[in-house]
């Protein structure tokens, strides 16, 4: 391998402030979207408050009644938003090891009859009653706010890493109205009781970023490298983990890299790890390979310096390019959530499920 990475690098945001410091930051973030596809973001541009709060609430949206977390079950909702129980994604054909709660950010539903199927993706979320959990949705709203601006920040920065105007990265979202992102709160319990350590199985994310907020103080996140080996990211305080999803590596011609990446469970004995991760999303009709981004040679030279990517374990969302994103998203979330594609999505259910739902733990 011509480059190859044992870390992943931390990139301080208050150099982005200073003019001085700022040509820095963007080479420091060229080298690891390039030849890293992951990175720490210390001293984001979100409140400490915020953060804070959501970690607190994390461990306590798990602790709510059962009834009251079956009230919002993913299955009751064609946005693919809700409460998913222990075991009930699925990611490379086994049982994912984690409890979590699906949420976006505001956004009513515009799907009409006769439109694309995958317009249905998005819409509003679902929410614990607030006498269960004061404050959580108004605090929980505060803070994916706060990371959607630091989103739109941060790609335009990747523009200019890339020797690009700062503004180019608009064409990808959608034109007539806000692009609504995704977000998790995520629960993976210790082994003790589990027969898998497969807290997330290896995958790729979708879209163009993701900021993952880890809220406790669990090791578990591996990325892969370009050998193929597993490098572990523990968490480190005062920062997100910043990756680079398939369609922003399609758009950029492989210059920005999707690593594969996977979570293992707790070691027995130990207690619950949590994370909250914000996915920014893209407009849903746009086939990515239809907008060209017009690269320099000498940026497009440190591809080829990087050299060839080895086998990694990860084989979703290799429709980008192929495909509308809205229906390479709505793939993605029908493997992954079987039974809520049975209940709105039958058509798309047969095709990847013809002989029904599966099993936990099997291979689709």
């Amino acid at each position: 391998m011509a480059s190859n990475f044992s870390s992943v690098p931390i990139l301080d945001w208050s150099l982005t402030t200073s003019p001085d410091r700022k040509p820095e930051f963007l080479a420091q973030l060229r080298h690891a979207l390039i030849n890293v596809g992951f990175l720490y973001l210390s001293n984001p541009p979100v409140a400490r408050a915020d953060i804070d709060a959501v970690v607190d609430y994390a461990p306590r949206l798990f602790d709510l009644p059962q009834a009251a977390k079956d009230k919002l079950l993913m299955a009751n909702s064609e946005h693919f938003l809700g409460y998913s129980k222990l075991g009930a994604e699925i990611t490379k054909g086994r049982t994912d090891q984690r409890e979590q709660y699906d949420f976006a950010t505001p956004y009513e539903a515009r799907w009409k009859p006769g439109e694309p199927e995958y317009l249905r993706l998005w819409g509003p979320s679902q929410w614990p009653d607030e006498e269960l959990l004061p404050g959580f949705k108004e605090t929980f709203l505060r803070y994916l706010a706060q990371v959607e601006k630091l989103s739109y920040e941060f790609i335009g920065l990747l523009a200019e890493a890339f020797g690009l105007p700062k503004e180019i990265m608009k064409g990808f979202y959608e034109p007539d109205g806000p692009t609504p992102h995704r977000a998790k709160v995520v629960k993976y319990p210790p082994l003790d009781d589990l027969e898998s350590n497969q807290g997330v199985g290896p995958h790729f994310d979708g879209g163009f970023l993701t900021f993952l907020l880890q809220a406790s103080p669990h090791p578990g996140l591996q990325v892969q490298n370009l050998s193929g080996a597993w490098i572990d990211a523990p968490p480190i305080p005062g920062t997100f983990v910043v990756n680079i999803g398939k369609a922003l590596e399609t758009v950029t011609q492989g210059l920005a890299r999707a690593t594969s990446h996977r979570v293992l469970s707790p070691p027995k004995g130990s207690t619950p790890r949590y994370s909250i991760p914000f996915f920014q999303n893209i407009a849903q009709r746009i086939t990515v390979k239809d907008i060209k981004l017009e690269f320099s040679p000498e940026i497009l030279q440190l591809k080829e310096q990087r050299g060839e990517v080895g086998a990694t374990d990860s084989v979703n969302y290799t429709e980008y390019g192929l495909l509308p994103t809205g229906q390479v998203n709505l793939i993605g979330r029908v493997k992954s959530h079987p039974d809520v594609a049975e209940r709105h999505y039958p058509d798309l259910f047969k095709q990847f499920f013809p002989h029904g739902l599966p099993a936990q733990g099997s291979a689709y």
